[in-house]
């Protein structure tokens, strides 16, 4: 059953930061380590990601009372592949560098689990308006998570950042960032940082709270 007294605001804030699907749900892990080795990339995937994501729930949320439960999965599914396809056409004839570097990780949205999660999850039991916050929470949310991985990898990888020269000259970049396992080590540091970021915060909140009881 739906949940009629969560709010657009606080649906959105959840995908966003509480349950942040690469750093708290560790979801969508292929795309996150293949194509962060450039910002532009991160950016272009993530956005994509979240087009798909925001038009799906919609879709779904809008036709759950139509989808049998023994075909939802196949139905979710169509209706994802239908999205994932226009976005592959428009990246093709708008940004078509963006496109090829990007190269199978486009088609490859159909099964990130992070789209049929939130499908099967919260577009298939709530409202509309909720599942359209839910997917662009998830999707902004994943977006700022590859973002920051990817802006790092090429800092450190190459020294610039969205292409733009920001190490001296001097600087010797670090291939290693460049390939998987900087990906991982990236990755890895990031996690930790967050979660030692979580733990601080909730603290904190404990703390507050035992002071005004």
């Amino acid at each position: 059953m739906a949940d009629n007294k969560k709010s657009f605001f606080s649906v959105f804030l959840n995908g966003l930061v509480t349950e942040n699907p690469t750093f708290t749900l560790m979801l969508g892990m292929c795309p996150t380590l293949a194509i962060t080795t450039a910002a532009s990339n991160g950016v272009g995937m993530g956005l994509a990601t979240t087009v798909v994501l925001v038009c799906s729930n919609l879709f779904i949320s809008l036709l759950r009372n139509a989808i049998p439960e023994k075909v939802r999965i196949p139905s979710f599914i169509v209706v994802i592949a239908s999205f994932v396809t226009i976005v592959e056409m428009l990246l093709k004839a708008y940004l078509p560098e963006l496109s090829a570097t990007l190269g199978m990780y486009i088609p490859l949205i159909v099964v990130n689990c992070i789209i049929f999660a939130r499908a099967e999850a919260f577009a298939f039991k709530n409202p509309p308006m909720l599942s359209l916050a839910d997917g662009l929470g998830m999707g902004l949310g994943f977006t700022a998570a590859i973002t920051l991985l990817s802006c790092i990898r090429e800092l450190l990888g190459s020294g610039t950042i969205f292409g733009a020269q920001v190490m001296p000259a001097s600087y010797q970049p670090m291939g290693i960032m460049l390939n998987v396992p900087g990906g991982f080590v990236t990755l890895g540091i990031l996690l930790a940082l967050v979660n030692a970021l979580k733990v601080y915060l909730d603290k904190r909140a404990e703390k507050r709270k035992e002071e005004l009881a």
